[in-house]
């Protein structure tokens, strides 16, 4: 069992970064990969970053170059850096775990999800 919190959304500029976390609480010790989601008012959830227990990653196309997963196993956290923000990466950002060591980028393989946070790029 995880449960997991989502924190550092919130507004920002075009060009401009910020940075998500999700700390995540474990019942019992086990692996586990992470992803990011995201989800536009009126669009589907949509992938965005995934990253292994081991700390292999990938990110989506549309993200590739501005955003960055990263993870702390000592602090059971999850990172996404947000560089060069667009009005487009406008969207509620949803962290996510699965009982798996390795990752995906199917939204219907992670068992537990954050509540999460809202991100708002100006143009």
């Amino acid at each position: 069992q995880v449960q997991l919190v989502e924190s550092g959304g919130g507004l920002a500029q075009a060009g401009g970064s910020l940075r998500l976390s999700c700390a995540a609480s474990l019942r019992t010790f086990s692996p586990y990969a992470m992803g990011w989601f995201r989800q536009a008012p009126g669009k589907e959830r949509e992938f965005v970053a995934a990253i292994s227990w081991r700390g292999t990653s990938t990110v989506a196309d549309s993200v590739k170059g501005r955003f960055t997963i990263s993870r702390d196993n000592a602090k059971n956290t999850g990172y996404l850096q947000m560089n060069s923000l667009k009005p487009e990466d406008t969207a509620v950002y949803y962290c996510a775990a699965r009982s798996s060591q390795f990752y995906t980028s199917n939204r219907n393989d992670y068992n537990y999800w954050g509540q999460g946070t809202q991100v708002t790029v100006s143009s």
